[in-house]
């Protein structure tokens, strides 16, 4: 693990200010038989728990989001669509309940291993967005609750990120849409598209 625990204090602070933080930071998975994959973070989203509506602990702990209020440096793995898993990793105090979504990256170690887990995909998009991230990486909900300090998923926080930060509103959400708390490594590649929430079809 990269980084004095001094770094590491970052992550108990509010998700916003954690998350720009995590960019150029690197997550690695050591599976134990397929191998190691490595992926450093272009792209992630701030989420804080009861001030924010588009948070998944807007609402307060509930069996689906324990995990984001226990301490943070842990992940917090959760299913979109039935059949799609996002990693976040836990920030702020225990508690809280926030969190940084994992939204970018680039596949830096175990190039062969992501592309089989993407068959088809390009390098540039293996890691480009947030399911595709953890299907790079081989994550999954059974990882939820992983101390990114003790491994098999382990976090190696960057001194910096590789190029300068932008920041904008989060991608897909309807409910605090203009928060400006996703951040980017400005002229990525791998860095996703942005796409505001689909308006809702009235009945």
């Amino acid at each position: 693990m990269a980084g004095s625990t001094d770094d590491w204090a970052v992550l108990d602070g509010h998700a916003a200010e954690a998350a720009p933080r995590l960019l150029g930071s690197l997550v690695v998975h050591e599976h134990p038989t397929e191998g190691r994959v490595g992926i450093r973070l272009t792209e992630v989203e701030a989420y804080q728990g009861p001030e924010d509506p588009g948070s998944h602990a807007h609402r307060g702990r509930t069996d689906r989001n324990q995990v984001m209020f226990g301490p943070s440096g842990h992940l917090y793995v959760y299913r979109i669509y039935g059949m799609h898993d996002c990693a976040n990793i836990v920030c702020s105090p225990e508690g809280v309940g926030a969190g940084v979504l994992l939204r970018a990256g680039e596949v830096v170690e175990g190039l062969e291993l992501a592309r089989s887990r993407r068959p088809g995909a390009s390098d540039r998009d293996l890691a480009r967005g947030p399911a595709r991230l953890a299907r790079a990486l081989g994550l999954d909900r059974s990882h939820g609750g992983a101390d990114l300090r003790v491994g098999p998923v382990t976090l190696h926080l960057a001194a910096e990120p590789a190029g300068p930060v932008r920041t904008g509103p989060r991608v897909g959400l309807r409910l605090a849409a203009d928060f400006p708390w996703r951040f980017w490594v400005d002229g990525d590649p791998t860095v996703s598209p942005y796409r505001p929430a689909a308006p809702k079809r009235r009945r």
